[in-house]
């Protein structure tokens, strides 16, 4: 059985940094593309980031392009998203993935989710 579990929300101040993790199971990492989702209230969920299945490329989305960096440890099966310079628009569920191919910083599905992790930035 597959599972897959962010950790490493929080609050924080904008300008501050955060990095989430995104532990996986029950699969091979280095199987899977991994991507990075984010979903605002009342917004629908966006995918922000994607890397490959080596880690040799990433994408992110123009947004958080400079203040964001996805990284993976397959041996670890895990994968990471290193956030600097928060801002309050950065406030969302961050959510984690396995896909099969990044289409730039879309994540192509089908997907394995995890339950997300909450970032709330405060101005």
């Amino acid at each position: 059985q597959v599972q897959v579990v962010e950790s490493g929300g929080g609050t924080v101040q904008a300008g501050e940094s955060l990095r989430l993790s995104c532990a996986v199971s029950g699969l091979t990492l280095a199987d899977y593309y991994m991507g990075w989702f984010r979903q605002a209230p009342g917004k629908e969920r966006e995918a922000i980031s994607c890397i490959s299945r080596s880690g040799q490329n990433t994408y992110y989305i123009d947004a958080i392009k400079g203040r964001f960096s996805i990284s993976r440890d397959n041996a670890g099966n895990t994968v990471h998203l290193q956030m600097a310079r928060l801002g309050p628009e950065d406030t969302a569920k961050y959510y984690c993935a396995t896909g099969f191919r990044c289409d730039k910083s879309f994540l192509v599905g089908p997907y394995n989710w995890g339950q997300g992790t909450q970032v709330t930035v405060s101005s």
